[in-house]
């Protein structure tokens, strides 16, 4: 079977031009509890946020379509299939375009958060009911991978963390995987990161301590202080990243942001993150933690993106996804590339 590489696809950078935004609406009162309602507010925050910068198409059942058109108004449409979990990032489809804008689709191994796999059947049919809705090509990947464990610099540099690739995928070595994410996404450097948060049950995706800004300038997040539950993850992923060079050669500048201060949710550790930010076309979408190092984190935000707008969103009530990135995926621009 051919891979994207072979046909000349690659992940572009999340700065390249997006076509629209997918999304997937809070539904399971198992998932959420009693902050249903929270959740859905804050979601909707996020999609009209997006929406006045890009289309959106929010993914949800017929029950909750109206509380989608109630809470997100005109610019926001929805797609009618069933999901267990609202991380679209994390089980949709991750995009790859060629030369001529063509547009494709990898549907990775998902195995669900924490390998539940009987519960997260339905999440794991998303990314190909996305692909056939817009009749899409699809590349099915062996790798058990989830949409937030890859951070791009559209140039060929993949930002991941052991933590996640390596214990989701226990019978192939660093090398088998770089091979794989070479063949799936054009990567030609790797940048192996420690870890991620405390409280992440994905088991520590890169989106949430690292990122690219623009080629050459990675977002990297610092522990709110000393000794505490990240402190040893974070200041070894900032040691990787000042080390590593890119897939240019280029030594990395690494812009450091602080992390909110802990959060708990239902008696758990979220793992809320000021780089866990979704860029629209011409604007960052940044959480805001209700914390008193938000404005220090929009600063930082705003030297990393000088040329774009920075819109803050408040998401304490979903600080267990970790921000925005997962909620929200990007479709870049251009055409879908048919079915092999």
């Amino acid at each position: 079977m051919t891979t994207p590489k072979a046909d000349g696809l690659r992940m572009p950078a999340e700065w390249e031009a997006h076509g629209q935004c997918w999304m997937a609406w809070p539904n399971s009162n198992e998932r959420w509890g009693t902050r249903l309602d929270a959740a859905a507010e804050a979601y909707g925050s996020v999609a009209k946020a997006i929406a006045a910068f890009e289309p959106v198409t929010v993914v949800t059942g017929p029950a909750r379509a109206a509380d989608v058109s109630l809470r997100c108004g005109r610019g926001v449409s929805v797609l009618s299939a069933e999901t267990v979990d609202s991380h679209l990032r994390d089980y949709g489809p991750t995009f790859v375009i060629d030369s001529q804008a063509g547009v494709a689709g990898i549907d990775w191994r998902f195995d669900g958060t924490e390998g539940r796999a009987e519960r997260f059947d339905k999440d794991a049919a998303i990314a190909r009911t996305l692909l056939d809705t817009l009749k899409m090509r699809r590349y099915a990947s062996a790798l058990a991978l989830e949409g937030g464990a890859i951070q791009t610099d559209g140039e060929g540099t993949v930002l991941v963390t052991e933590s996640s690739l390596l214990d989701r995928n226990p019978d192939l070595d660093r090398a088998q995987i770089e091979q794989r994410l070479g063949a799936d996404l054009g990567a030609e450097k790797v940048i192996w990161l420690a870890g991620g948060l405390t409280g992440d049950p994905a088991g520590g995706l890169v989106d949430l301590v690292a990122g690219f800004a623009r080629p050459g300038v990675v977002l990297a997040l610092t522990a709110a202080a000393t000794g505490g539950a990240d402190t040893a993850v974070l200041e070894e992923n900032l040691a990787r990243l000042r080390d590593a060079t890119d897939s240019r050669d280029r030594r990395l500048e690494v812009i450091e942001i602080r992390q909110p201060s802990p959060i708990e949710q239902d008696g758990a550790p979220a793992p809320a993150s000021y780089v866990s930010v979704y860029l629209a076309n011409g604007a960052v979408i940044a959480p805001q933690f209700e914390d008193a190092r938000d404005s220090q984190a929009l600063a930082r935000l705003k030297e990393a993106f000088p040329d774009r707008k920075i819109v803050p969103i408040d998401v304490i009530d979903i600080a267990e996804v970790g921000g925005i990135h997962a909620i929200a995926l990007a479709q870049p621009t251009g055409t879908p590339l048919p079915p092999i």
